[in-house]
C-alpha cells in the first residue's frame, strides 16, 4: 500500500510541474512548434541582452514583441541586426532563425500581465 501511494504521489508532483515557460502557447492547449528549440536558441544566443524573462537588460525588452513586430520583421531583425543588435545571419541557420522569430512573434503580453 505504501508503494502505490509514493507512485500516485510522484505522478502528481511530477505532473503538476510540467508546466511550461510560454504562458501563451499553453493557455491555447498545446506548446507552440519548434517551442522547445526556439528557447534553446533564445538562451544562447539571447539572453544576455535580452534577459531570462525578456524584460530586456542591454537589448529591449521581448516580451511584448509579438504585438509590435512581425514574425517577418523579427526574421530581418535577428538575420541583419538593428539599433546596436548584432546581426546573427552567420550565427544562426534561416531555420534557426525562423523558430526564433515564430517564437517570439507569440509573445504579445508581458509575463505576469492579465489576460
Amino acid at each position: 500500500m505504501g508503494a502505490g501511494l509514493l507512485i500516485v504521489a510522484l505522478a502528481l508532483a511530477l505532473a503538476a510541474c510540467s508546466g511550461g515557460t510560454d504562458r501563451q502557447g499553453r493557455e491555447a492547449g498545446a506548446a507552440a512548434p519548434g517551442e522547445a528549440a526556439a528557447m534553446t536558441i533564445y538562451k544562447k544566443q539571447c539572453l544576455s541582452c535580452h534577459a531570462a524573462d525578456l524584460s530586456g537588460r542591454v537589448g529591449p525588452s521581448l516580451q511584448e514583441i509579438g504585438s509590435k513586430m512581425s514574425e517577418q520583421q523579427l526574421i530581418d531583425t535577428i538575420q541583419d541586426g538593428a539599433k546596436g543588435m548584432p546581426a546573427f545571419k552567420k550565427v544562426l541557420r534561416a531555420d534557426e532563425i525562423e523558430t526564433l522569430a515564430q517564437w517570439l512573434s507569440t509573445h504579445t503580453q508581458a509575463e505576469g500581465d492579465d489576460q
